[in-house]
């Protein structure tokens, strides 16, 4: 599974009631969704995730949010 897929599953599960494929995906979420949306991606991949980070740029869509997770990711190398 790659990781947009395994993204997608995580936020699918953690939030029911959102549409995690709706562009844009910002508007859907509330503060409770964020922080879990940080708090789970955070856990998965073992990423430094602060509330500076929770920008509408950076949660506007599954594929903003993938490319956060890479850029944390790249940023540990």
């Amino acid at each position: 599974m790659d990781k947009k897929e395994e993204i997608r599953k995580i936020l699918s599960e953690a939030l029911p009631l959102v549409d995690v494929d709706a562009v844009p995906l910002f508007p859907e979420l509330d503060s409770l969704g964020i922080t879990t949306i940080l708090m789970l991606l955070s856990k998965e991949y073992d990423i430094n995730l602060e509330s500076e980070d929770a920008t509408p740029k950076n949660l506007w869509s599954l594929d903003s949010i993938v490319a956060l997770v890479d850029l944390k990711l790249s940023e540990k190398e």
